[in-house]
């Protein structure tokens, strides 16, 4: 196969195709789409090609013929007929609504004068939509397409600014609600975004749309598959470490058979040749942090935290659950379905290795307030652990960890405040790449975390003392309990060193660290 264009960054149908870039076919998708009904909505996390799929229905539903030879569409499609598109989106910034409008007014007067239609008399953008189907409708006497992408933006981008979020929610409330009172002009309507913000409190006003994001027949419409790896992409592949690209970019799924990857990953790294972190870094994590924070949660406590459909598709701006967020944002996906009697739940985890060490690095970064490097952190204690130097270990965590102050109620119980430490800890090996476990379970129980590092594995049990004097008799109940419990039996064909930490609350005192072989 001879080699293509990369389509990096394109959005655009037309331009794809006349650039002899790579596509992947999802005309087979978009037929189904079509022939099964005329009310959309599609979520999925950005840079994932919603853009483009869009663009490439309002080219169909043109009749563009010549764009679509050689896809599976060209043959299943009356091009004898066109229909006239309104594609409106909100890809900007919106203070508040009055940025809305003027936006919405800019492209409704473009769409216009593209139809050669008269000019427009009305002041607001639901009049003037209106106005526009039914003219648009009257003149080519066939209904008209809408199609809304990144609906959700001007919600979105405000979420650290309560007012002005609930402001542009309400004014796009009202104007969604002129696509259903314009229904008799109307042939077809997706409408895509990052987030499923309630139906009640943004699409009262078009409640016909059929949410198609957990759909498994759907669950492909965007993204890249192993199979369009393997056809598709093919003469990009030579020398390419196949399952090194799986563990770094592979893992997205809604309910489909197939595991995605996202296109922008893909088409970056194959132009690159380096495993780096491209999606990740094209986002700001920041407002997820704080979530996190304010959920009294970690990156650790999200694996494979279950949660039920509701769950997820419940989104609005006064009721955020950490999970749904990190779903809907791309930073976790399905890894398993569970019924639970009459309901069905979802196995949530990260998708891959790119998001799971960028959100790792990223939360202890956003905590120290030194900015300290993460890996360097790793590499230390992984180096004291091989040296089995655990005075060592004991003083270079207790440095981390006091210059990152407990972040929780300090009212929370005892477990809670264990559990914060050892995620910090679990976070400092996982930047370097080390195979840790949280919460690993044994016949009798679970440790805190396990480590291997190499033939060496190191299982821990954290204790939280009442005071600096109870830290001895801390460690003896951390050892005692991983002997009578079994931790380390599982891996008992290798050297288990059995390690035992123990803090005070406030860290005023150093941590002490104490560990027996198995």
């Amino acid at each position: 196969m001879t080699r293509q264009r990369l389509p990096i960054g394109i959005q655009y149908f037309t331009r794809l195709r006349e650039s002899n870039s790579y596509y992947v076919d999802k005309t087979p998708l978009i037929q189904d789409l079509i022939e099964r009904g005329d009310h959309y909505f599609l979520s999925r996390p950005r840079r994932f090609g919603k853009s483009l799929l869009l663009d490439t229905i309002k080219t169909l539903f043109e009749g563009r013929k010549d764009l679509f030879e050689g896809l599976a569409i060209y043959d299943h499609w009356d091009w004898s007929v066109s229909y006239p598109v309104v594609r409106l989106s909100f890809d900007r910034i919106y203070r508040e609504p009055r940025d809305i409008e003027r936006s919405i007014l800019s492209q409704l007067n473009e769409i216009e004068q593209e139809a050669t239609l008269s000019t427009s008399i009305w002041q607001t953008a639901p009049e003037y939509l209106s106005d526009v189907l039914y003219r648009l409708h009257r003149k080519t006497g066939r209904p008209v397409v809408v199609l809304i992408d990144e609906y959700d933006i001007p919600i979105l981008d405000l979420l650290t600014e309560p007012e002005q979020a609930r402001n542009n929610r309400n004014y796009l409330r009202g104007f969604y609600r002129t696509i259903k009172g314009s229904a008799e002009h109307i042939r077809f309507v997706f409408v895509t975004g990052i987030s499923m913000f309630s139906k009640v409190s943004l699409f009262s006003g078009l409640n016909n749309l059929e949410d198609i994001s957990l759909n498994p027949h759907f669950s492909t419409i965007c993204g890249y598959t192993d199979e369009d790896l393997d056809t598709v992409f093919e003469p990009e592949l030579t020398d390419v470490d196949r399952d090194k690209v799986r563990t770094w970019y592979n893992g997205y799924n809604w309910r489909g058979e197939a595991r995605l990857y996202n296109p922008f990953d893909l088409l970056l790294f194959f132009r690159n040749r380096e495993f780096k972190p491209h999606w990740f870094e094209t986002g700001s994590p920041t407002f997820l942090l704080q979530t996190l924070m304010q959920k009294r949660v970690t990156p650790p406590d999200l694996e494979g935290v279950l949660a039920d459909e509701s769950l997820l598709s419940k989104f609005d701006i006064d009721d955020i659950s950490a999970e749904a967020l990190m779903f809907q944002t791309g930073y976790l996906t399905i890894t398993q379905e569970v019924s639970a009697g009459h309901r069905t739940a979802y196995r949530l985890n990260y998708p891959n290795q790119e998001v799971r060490l960028g959100l790792n690095d990223e939360f202890l970064t956003y905590l120290s307030p030194k900015h300290r490097i993460p890996d360097a952190e790793g590499h230390d204690l992984c180096a004291l652990l091989e040296a089995q130097d655990f005075s060592g270990f004991a003083e270079t965590l207790h440095a981390l960890l006091s210059d990152i102050p407990y972040q929780w109620d300090q009212t929370t119980n005892l477990a809670d405040y264990e559990a914060w430490y050892a995620s910090l800890l679990l976070m400092c090996f996982r930047s370097i790449g080390v195979s840790v476990k949280k919460e690993e379970s044994s016949i009798r129980g679970r440790a805190d975390m396990i480590v291997e590092l190499g033939e060496k594995v190191f299982v821990f049990e954290f204790k939280l003392a009442d005071s600096a004097a109870k830290t001895h008799s801390a460690l003896e109940e951390a050892l005692k309990q991983m002997r009578h419990q079994g931790y380390g039996e599982p891996y008992k064909k290798r050297t288990v060193q059995l390690v035992a930490v123990a803090f005070v609350r406030k860290l005023t005192s150093p941590l002490e660290v104490r560990a027996e072989p198995l």
